[in-house]
């Protein structure tokens, strides 16, 4: 890992929270990306904590979903966590809006499928903190 991603996971103390930036709960086997939120990785993007965002590799695979088919929908959940990023805190308003958002995505391509006729959006995708 990282020492970026594991100072990031310290200072906004993801650990003790028990949720990444995009409100996805931990599990014993998460592995924790960065992800770069103003300048991506692709374009030269440095890995710093005011370019980036920590999520579990389920949450980041989602994110990257949405990218490709809702790029409006992966921009608002993007500018959330830049606003937790500017305050240093996962705040949880920010957290419900991003819930929202994907709730919205989910909803408006639940009954999409791949290739593979799979639904792309797989149930571990819905394993957030604010679902019950």
């Amino acid at each position: 890992m990282k020492s970026i991603t594991k100072l990031m996971i310290r200072e906004f103390n993801i650990k003790e929270l028990g949720y990444d930036f995009m409100g996805y709960v931990l599990q014993p086997d998460d592995v924790f990306t960065f992800h770069h939120l103003i300048i991506p990785n692709k374009l030269g993007g440095t890995s710093t904590i005011d370019n980036g965002a920590i999520l579990v590799r389920r949450s980041h695979t989602y994110l990257h979903l949405i990218e490709a088919l809702d790029y409006l929908k992966f921009c608002y959940i993007t500018s959330e966590m830049i606003n937790m990023n500017v305050k240093r805190s996962l705040d949880i308003n920010s957290i419900k809006i991003i819930d929202e958002i994907l709730s919205q995505f989910e909803y408006e391509n639940q009954f999409r499928k791949n290739i593979k006729d799979e639904f792309l959006i797989k149930d571990e995708y819905k394993i957030r903190v604010l679902k019950k």
